[in-house]
């Protein structure tokens, strides 16, 4: 078993690389086909979120993985190879599992500690197991994902940090446009980011706060649980013209606001002061609209140079990555110890074997020994095995957090002679189907 993922972030990617290489459900779908068919991975999962795409797999080789998964996502996203190969970033064993958890718990998305990326990668999980492409190893690492970015959730205070991100492009917004108790707000969306956003302009006083959303009963709901006003999808227009600040942050694949429709708003507003914050990827606003005059954009790039530069990251971020640096250590032992419980087993199995042919023997040359004599015989017999077995089995939890059950395991294959295709037949029989989780894994 090789650990392995393969991908592309805003950590590691250009914006506009990262939006030509987003995977639509067709693309994803294909994706996954083209990977189910390579000999170099035996499970293979794959997430695709507005920040990123990253293919998890079990593979036979490493080299071999990364090769067949890097030409794959080069073909799918139709990026040519070396361009693409330039932004992968490849994570293998121990730091593919810290990866997957740092994913989980929202440390590695652009907006630090959003919870989005739960609901995501449990839906890649569902996807992944109701085509069959993932097995025991990827399974286990991603219901043990889920659980540590939820404990992150609930155990800090990490949700406060994407208000700290929100806080900022306000912050941005009103050196542009002036005091937001004065001014008149508009949010595109309303997902957890917008109702982040629409919660923190009441709270800050913002003169009036406008939702506009494709679907009008979501809009109407987040509005009224901050007394809020929609406005139909149809009417957007009209309503950026009166809009001092626009707050972006839909699932869109296409811009919301380009450059022309930008222009046309600014003639209208007579070119008065006028911010868009997009905390949206891929962008919700056209880069360029900023060229126009009255006009500034302040994205999620931005963003995270103002958090970083003004020391903005709190301590709740250290304490999840402290969290997450706890989790691997456990998750990392309990799969050594598992890795050499077959062994384990095997050699149980040995030693049953030998004690049984023994005690019939026994049984064969002492036909006089009488009933009580011989369970006693046997059970003694049991007894000294047991205690003789005791020590290895206790040595696999004690060695379990030194990395060494490996060796572990091939000294008992030597010393007690064990037929490696007993222990290929227990680690088989151990195998645990693919388990559905439900709302309360994550």
């Amino acid at each position: 078993m090789t650990l392995l993922v393969i991908g592309l972030s805003h950590r590691s990617a250009p914006i506009d690389l990262l939006e030509r290489t987003t995977l639509g459900e067709d693309r994803a779908r294909t994706l996954r086909s083209v990977l189910a068919t390579s000999q170099q991975l035996r499970e293979v999962l794959v997430v695709t979120t507005c920040n990123r795409t990253e293919v998890y797999a079990d593979v036979v080789t490493f080299h071999g993985g990364v090769g067949e998964i890097s030409q794959a996502l080069a073909d799918v996203t139709e990026v040519d190879a070396p361009v693409l190969r330039d932004h992968l970033y490849v994570h293998h064993e121990d730091r593919a599992v810290s990866h997957a958890f740092s994913v989980a718990c929202g440390l590695d998305s652009m907006a630090i500690g959003e919870s989005q990326i739960l609901g995501q990668l449990r839906s890649s999980l569902r996807t992944a197991q109701s085509c069959d492409e993932v097995g025991p190893e990827l399974n286990a690492l991603f219901q043990r994902a889920l659980r540590v970015g939820k404990r992150a959730h609930t155990e800090t205070e990490l949700d406060d940090v994407s208000l700290s991100l929100v806080s900022a492009g306000l912050e941005e917004a009103e050196r542009h446009v002036g005091p937001l108790t004065e001014r008149s707000v508009l949010v595109i969306g309303a997902g957890a980011m917008s109702a982040l956003s629409v919660a923190t302009l009441t709270r800050s006083g913002a003169a009036e706060v406008i939702i506009a959303n494709r679907t009008q009963a979501k809009a109407e709901h987040l509005a009224r649980a901050y007394a809020a006003r929609t406005v139909a999808w149809e009417e957007r227009v009209a309503a950026l013209v009166s809009a001092d600040v626009v707050v972006t942050c839909t699932g869109a694949s296409g811009r919301i606001v380009g450059r022309d429709l930008a222009e046309q708003v600014a003639a209208a507003r007579h070119h008065r002061p006028q911010a868009y914050v997009d905390l949206a990827l891929p962008l919700d606003v056209d880069p360029s609209v900023g060229e126009v005059e009255g006009v500034q954009v302040v994205g999620l790039s931005r963003l995270g140079e103002i958090m970083a530069r003004d020391g903005m990251v709190p301590a709740q971020v250290q304490q999840v990555r402290d969290l997450v640096v706890e989790e691997v250590a456990a998750y990392l032992a309990a799969r050594r110890v598992q890795a050499v419980a077959p062994t384990l087993t095997a050699l149980r199995s040995r030693a049953r074997a030998v004690v049984d042919a023994e005690l019939e023997r026994l049984d064969t040359r002492t036909p006089e020994m009488d009933e009580a004599t011989r369970k006693q015989v046997a059970l003694t017999v049991h007894r000294v095995v047991e205690k003789i077995l005791h020590t290895p089995t206790v040595r696999v939890k004690e060695m379990a957090d030194k990395d060494v059950t490996g060796s572990y395991a091939e000294a008992l294959h030597r010393l007690f002679d064990l037929d490696p295709h007993t222990v290929a037949a227990v680690s088989a029989a151990n195998v645990e189907p693919p388990v559905e989780i439900g709302h309360q894994d994550a």
